[in-house]
């Protein structure tokens, strides 16, 4: 009797022990089920406005086509506005919402802001594209050859301020106005551009006017006739909104405008003679799509350039062959060759 006793004990034990077993199985079987991925928050700093502005809706594209390709990621635009004033404590707000994984951004000026308010939050991460700032741990700049950007705008100068085009007269001497100076334009377009236009011809000298601001579109062409009053007669304008006023101004004076990065020749077509460009939505959809994957270096600063193929001469769109004389065509194709193959090297300076 007592050994059936115990048997029916034992059965009624391992009657209640099986279940706890099976949900103790089916915990650990829950537990390892793969955790959905933590969302990437992308903020994008535009200092300035999108529209109008090549280089900023570059910036937006590319970061929305990285966006497009990765699930987790999200993104938003804050646009800073004209009022450089205003910049830091647009970016402090962004930092301080905590919700951006990464905010980027795109201009020189602005590794120095990002710097002052990674001090405060020194979890944020930035990118900043079009600029070279190197050290910070939570800062990765990527800084474009603009050296060699410049040149080929010079260099174009040059050939067409020694031609029989139209708008040519026999001064040997260029314009370059521009919305402000800082260190890029001080020391890789500056020089780059005097650099190419001195290639032709040692003779030619560049006349350079700064607005003060990125908007004034009416001093832009007060500059531009002003330069054209004093013997040039093809113009380099990087002005971001304000180039309008330099495009207008050249084309009722009859002379020349060199466009700075991007492809716009049909602003002004027969005004408009060469157009520089940065590739920045290539470069920005694959730096945000190695910070989404977690493979940007910060406190790194790296110089992408034409043999790379961030920087380039728009030389096979229409309004280029039809406006340019084909032996200037012929001598820039040359330069150009030049640089992609290593025969010609422009470095670039230290910022």
């Amino acid at each position: 009797m007592k050994k059936c006793k115990a048997v029916l004990i034992a059965l009624v034990l391992l009657t209640l022990l099986v279940p706890t077993v099976l949900f103790a199985a089916g915990e650990k079987e829950e537990a390892a089920a793969p955790v959905a991925a933590k969302p990437f928050r992308i903020g994008i700093f535009v200092p300035g406005v999108v529209a109008g502005s090549p280089l900023y809706e570059q910036l937006v594209e590319g970061t929305e086509k990285a966006v497009h390709e990765n699930q987790n990621a999200t993104v938003k635009v804050v646009e800073g506005g004209f009022n450089q004033g205003e910049w830091q404590e647009k970016v402090t707000s962004m930092a301080a919402s905590l919700e951006y994984d990464l905010i980027i951004t795109s201009n020189p000026a602005l590794p120095f802001i990002l710097a002052e308010v990674a001090k405060s939050f020194p979890q944020q991460k930035f990118i900043n594209v079009d600029a070279f700032y190197e050290g910070h741990p939570q800062i990765a700049t990527y800084l474009y050859n603009q050296v060699e950007q410049a040149y080929f705008m010079g260099y174009l100068g040059g050939l067409v301020t020694k031609s029989k085009m139209s708008g040519a007269n026999s001064d040997l001497k260029l314009g370059m106005v521009v919305a402000q100076q800082y260190p890029a334009l001080d020391k890789m377009m500056r020089p780059g551009y005097e650099m190419g236009a001195k290639a032709v011809d040692p003779n030619i000298t560049v006349d350079f006017r700064v607005i003060g601001n990125w908007y004034d579109a009416n001093k832009a062409a007060d500059l531009t006739n002003s330069m054209i009053d004093a013997g040039a007669d093809v113009i380099l304008s990087i002005c971001g909104g304000a180039n309008q006023g330099t495009i207008k101004a050249a084309k009722e004076r009859g002379k020349y405008v060199l466009f700075f990065d991007s492809n716009e020749y049909k602003l002004a077509p027969g005004t408009i003679l060469g157009c520089g460009v940065l590739y920045q939505t290539k470069l920005v959809y694959e730096v945000v799509t190695a910070a989404i994957k977690g493979q940007v270096e910060y406190g790194k600063a790296k110089v992408v350039d034409t043999r790379a193929g961030y920087v380039d001469f728009i030389s096979d769109d229409p309004l280029y062959i039809q406006h340019v004389p084909a032996d200037i065509r012929a001598e820039m194709d040359k330069m150009i060759k030049k640089i992609k193959s290593g025969e010609l090297v422009l470095q670039v300076p230290k910022l």
